[in-house]
Parts: structure tokens; sequence; C-alpha cells
């Protein structure tokens, strides 16, 4: 694309900046519906008619879209507004700025601020179980546009699992050690981040994020206990998509606890101090959250989740 001072700005050129779906990537391509990492799903622009003019409007409709990206993503332009019956000279930095705001997108918006937390849904395990704990969660989005804008625009889930009530006994302690060492794990476009600390740290795909889920669980996080006498209980969190990323509208996420440990049950001779289920965990929950964007800075509107639900949840 020729495009320096001095030169004639064609009306091709000016479609090239609006509308171009390669690299450089046009305004719509990285703020509209998108495709891939591309997308906010917010109007479009209208490109010029071949031979058309272009005049000071057009401009702006571009100008003030690239200021609302801006904005949102606290990415800094350097193109400008122009007014009626101005010479609209070549504005070398259109180029770069263009290719700075798809770079924020693409890689999830990253530095947006404009985000607030909405529930998602909480699911507790009404009792307690002796060997595997089992939740799943889901949110769903009206469609694949408005979820793969969502995570584009810097949204995303944070995943806590919990204990809730108590049993007597040391498997208590083990779970409840296990989600605080979680801390909040914060699922985002491309990277999955861990608030908490400790335990043994099995496995983190800390650079797994939306765009790397498929329709089977990706493990994001397992824990296993330090405590002595359990170090074979684990924690795991994963998540899955109802269709390949690019058609995709429900994420689903999976909090696993497990409890293969052997235990200290009554004899006739050891009573001291054992409780009476030994081998019964503490009732286990999974609470998530949505950080979704809003339209403080810039978007047309707040991106949203439609729904939530619970998809399973069984203990044995």
């Amino acid at each position: 694309m020729a495009y320096s001072a001095g030169d004639t700005i064609l009306d091709d050129e000016y479609n090239t900046f609006v509308n171009n779906s390669s690299n450089p990537y046009g305004y719509n391509h990285f703020a509209g519906p998108g495709s891939g990492v591309y997308g906010l799903n917010q109007s479009t622009i209208s490109t010029v008619s071949a031979g058309g003019t272009i005049n000071a409007s057009s401009w702006n409709s571009l100008f003030t879209g690239l200021d609302n990206i801006s904005n949102h993503t606290n990415v800094s332009i350097t193109a400008s507004s122009v007014s009626a019956g101005d010479t609209v000279a070549i504005r070398a930095a259109l180029v770069s700025d263009l290719a700075n705001l798809a770079a924020a997108v693409a890689g999830g918006s990253t530095s947006a601020t404009a985000l607030t937390d909405r529930a998602a849904g909480t699911s507790t395990n009404g009792i307690t179980w002796n060997t595997t704990s089992t939740i799943e969660r889901s949110i769903t989005f009206a469609n694949n546009n408005t979820m793969r804008a969502y995570f584009n625009a810097g949204g995303t889930i944070k995943i806590n699992p919990g204990t809730s009530g108590s049993v007597s006994g040391s498997k208590d302690t083990v779970f409840q050690q296990l989600e605080a060492a979680v801390g909040t794990l914060e699922f985002k476009a491309h990277a999955t981040t861990r608030s908490g600390s400790g335990e043994t740290q099995t496995t983190f795909n800390s650079g797994t994020g939306f765009h790397d889920l498929s329709t089977g669980y990706s493990t994001l996080l397992k824990l296993t206990s330090n405590n002595s006498g359990y170090t074979s209980d684990t924690l795991t969190i994963s998540a899955k998509l109802n269709a390949a990323v690019s058609s995709a509208t429900v994420i689903t996420i999976k909090s696993v606890a497990s409890d293969p440990a052997a235990d200290t049950t009554y004899t006739s001779g050891n009573l001291s101090g054992v409780p009476a289920n030994p081998n019964e965990a503490p009732a286990m929950s999974l609470a998530l959250t949505a950080k979704e964007p809003t339209a403080a800075q810039g978007l047309a509107s707040a991106i949203q989740f439609s729904s939530n639900a619970q998809v399973s949840n069984s203990a044995s």
C-alpha cells in the first residue's frame, strides 16, 4: 500500500484502512465482528465507492472509531480528526496506529481497565465424599462474535474452587489448603494466571487461554497436596468449548478434587483421636465470576455473557 507524504489519497487506499482483512489490517477487521484473534463486535465503517470522494466525514468516522478502540485498549494513537474544507494531509501515523490497535486486540487487550465483575454462578456438593468430587459449570454467550469479542476486549473468567462445611479429620485441612493455594485462577484470551501459592504445582498451563481451547478439556492447573500422608490428593481445574474457537458459544469449567490417599480407621487398639468418618473429605464448591468489558472507555456497549448453568455435580 503506497501511502506517503505528497501522494494523492485514493479511494482504494482509504478502503484498505477501513476494511483490509490481511496485514496491514483495516479497522473493520479488528474492531468489527472479526475472525480468529481479531474482532470486538463493534459497528463497522462504510467504505467509499470506486472513484468516490473521500470527505471529512469519511475520515472522521475512521478516526472516531480508532479513538474509541484506543481508549478501551489504553493504546495511544496519533491520528486526529479533520473538518470540512480542510486539506486532507497524508497522516503518516495512521498505518502504525492501525497496526498497534490490531495487535492490542489480537493480544486480548491486556491493558484494558474498563472491566467489571459479574457473578456467573456457584455450585456446591451437598455431601462429603470419599474418592472424587466433580463440578462443572458453563457460561454461554449470545453468539460466537460476542464470545470472541469478550475475550479480545480483555474479558476474563475468574475461577474459585472452595470447601463448604466440614467433617472431623485431616481431610478438611488438605482440601482447604489446596483450594487456598489455587487462589483465583483467572482465564483470559491467551493466558491463565494464578493468584495463590503453595502446594505442589503438578501442572500449570499459564499460556492457555480462550483461543487455545477445543471441545476436549484442557488442564489449566493441577495441584497436589504437600500434607504428610495425603500427597496423592489433588485438585484439578480444566476448561473446554462446545465447538471450535471460530464457532463456540459456551465455555465449561470443571473442578475435580481427588482423594486416593489411605486413611486411618478405627481399630480396637486405635481409638484416640480418630474421627468418626476418617475417609470423608469436605463438600467442595466452584464459583465463577465474569470480568466483563464495559462501555466506560470507548466500546459502544458492554460485552456480557447471556447465561450460566451447572452442568454436573457429583461426589463418590
